[in-house]
């Protein structure tokens, strides 16, 4: 059996802390300064990080490699599992035609690509990231605001930067009801603290959503909307956090900040400028390809003004509208039976949990590592739940089995490399994890004192980079969190909530983020300069959330505290 150490550098927690952050500066340097593919650069910091198991931390080469296996298990399902499915379900509504009566209706919602930014990314990604999670809001969201006119780069950076506020409670609730289990913290308390942090964030993003959009001109002209669909989400997100089922939280939180907008929108509609005589953020420039494979998009002069001129005499009646909702509709109908406690409690029976080969591996402490334990709910999972709601779609769009199945082999070609990146990406990981050097790193920061409180959020933040999920960064965290805590007789539950909120600004810069959503796009092998758009916007956030939750260490904010 092996045995974690945590600082086997010459005793040294600092210097074994350079060496366990290596892989990880390694594979931000490769994709941010030297504009490395994301799965060539994942596949360099893997190799680092199984030379730093073996030749610092001693761990023997089967353990290291198996690790690695088991990450990219994990990273095969259930991760690609819920973002192939929910590809798939875009797919036939492109096939069906669907998906331009969805783009025609948003378009009538709104002429403006702000408002149609902020509904699509924020309110309606809210709504994916609570259903699925997992990079489903990311690739669904990027499409779709290309399908209205943004360039690729622009609207992956967008459906990106978004998808931040709703993470905490994304997947039904599922990164707190996690972090709740490995703290054994209550889950009432850690939702409600959870509650006082992320929706501070929902009322920024709309607002840089807006700069991104369209820069200052955007924020001036725009940012109404921007605030309504913000604060009402918000306020929601917060209410349901601490007084409703915590499971419903962004669900509800999405559907008030959409109704919200399309009320305002009956009394109110964006200003523009004399000059402006066409819609905001559209430009010159070839084609574009729209990451489905089904063909392109256009942009700019003639071609640009004829489609919109075509897209306007077309007129869709109630029923086709509806049925191009319907995919989503059904979405949220099956994961909300799918919640119901005797349902779960079915599905979960037909969970198969088993010790992965050739992993044996203890804490520092000497206790069994969670970790080794491979959890394969094949029935239970989003992903399964997706797949099933894209065979009622198919039926409900009228989409024939031949091309369903079509469209089926085309979302695997599209996801081809971003599955890469997002196996070798967990594989990295669980290698760290299973060898000690996350717990490591999480050590050197908890040695802060009374100003962990300060670094408390980079915690999550980096396990979320690195696994790309805020439930896996709760995990590795979590309980970490509350001991140091402990330690620096700070709140536990402050700390572990921070872990959580902390993580949801990590999921923008992850590199599997990044490759789903240079992928849908269009633009794989190009998540360098995707990462470099939205690395702007976590150097931002961060610092905020961890201000945030030092002042509400201290007596200036403890009243927050639940």
């Amino acid at each position: 059996m092996y045995t974690q150490v945590p600082a086997p550098l010459g005793g040294s927690l600092g210097w074994s802390a350079v060496l366990s952050a290596l892989p990880l500066l390694v594979l931000f340097v490769l994709l941010g300064v030297f504009r490395v593919r994301a799965w060539l650069a994942s596949v360099i910091a893997l190799a680092l990080s199984i030379v730093v198991a073996i030749a610092v931390y001693g761990m023997p080469a089967g353990p290291a490699l198996d690790s690695a296996l088991e990450g990219a298990a994990f990273g095969l399902f259930p991760a690609l599992w819920i973002v192939l499915n929910s590809l798939w379900i875009y797919q036939m509504t492109k096939v069906s035609g669907h998906f331009d009566v969805l783009r025609r209706t948003f378009a009538k919602i709104s002429d403006d690509q702000r408002v149609q930014g902020v509904i699509i990314a924020f309110s309606f990604g809210a709504l994916l990231e609570a259903l699925a999670g997992f990079g489903a809001p990311v690739a669904i969201c990027s499409v779709m605001l290309v399908a209205v006119g943004l360039k690729p780069l622009k609207a992956a950076t967008i459906a990106l930067i978004a998808n931040t506020a709703p993470v905490a409670y994304g997947a039904v609730a599922l990164p707190v009801i996690t972090l709740a289990k490995v703290t054994g913290l209550p889950l009432d308390d850690l939702a409600a603290m959870t509650g006082r942090q992320v929706p501070i964030l929902a009322l920024i993003v709309p607002l840089v959503l807006m700069i991104v959009l369209d820069g200052r001109r955007g924020l001036r002209q725009a940012w109404p909307a921007a605030l309504v669909c913000g604060v009402s989400f918000a306020v929601v997100q917060y209410l349901m956090a601490n007084f409703g089922p915590v499971q419903l939280t962004d669900i509800a939180a999405s559907l008030v900040s959409a109704a919200a907008v399309l009320v305002l929108l009956r009394f109110w509609q964006p200003r523009k400028d004399s000059a402006d005589d066409r819609a905001p953020g559209a430009g010159g420039g070839q084609p574009v390809p729209d990451g489905s494979g089904a063909g392109a998009v256009p942009s700019g002069g003639a071609v640009a003004a004829a489609t919109v001129v075509r897209e306007r005499t077309v007129v869709d009646s109630r029923g086709e509208q509806l049925r191009s909702f319907a995919p989503y509709a059904t979405i949220i109908v099956l994961f909300s039976i799918a919640a119901i406690p005797v349902v779960a409690a079915a599905l979960a029976t037909t969970t198969k949990t088993f010790s992965w080969p050739g992993l044996h591996i203890a804490t520092a402490e000497g206790k069994p590592l969670s970790l080794v334990s491979f959890k394969f709910d094949w029935l239970a999972d989003s992903g399964t739940v997706l797949f099933i709601a894209g065979v009622v779609s198919a039926f409900l769009l009228k989409v024939p089995l031949r091309e369903a199945v079509r469209a089926y082999g085309q979302t695997i070609v599209q996801l081809r490399t971003a599955g890469l990146t997002v196996m070798a990406v967990l594989a990295l990981a669980y290698v760290m994890n299973m060898s000690g050097q996350t717990a490591t790193l999480g050590l050197f920061l908890a040695g802060a004192g009374g100003l962990f409180a300060l670094l408390s959020p980079l915690l999550g933040w980096f396990g979320t980079a690195v696994t790309g999920s805020d439930t896996s960064s709760n995990s590795l965290f979590g309980a970490l969190q509350v001991a140091a805590a402990h330690g620096a007789q700070l709140q536990p539950t402050l700390m572990a909530a921070a872990n959580s909120s902390g993580g949801v600004l990590g999921k923008m810069i992850s590199p599997q983020n990044l490759a789903i959503g240079a992928s849908a796009v269009g633009l794989a092998g190009k998540e360098g300069l995707l990462f470099r758009r939205v690395l702007a916007a976590s150097a931002v956030f961060v610092p905020l959330m961890c201000v945030l939750v030092y002042l509400q260490s201290t007596p200036v904010l403890s009243w927050m505290v639940p």
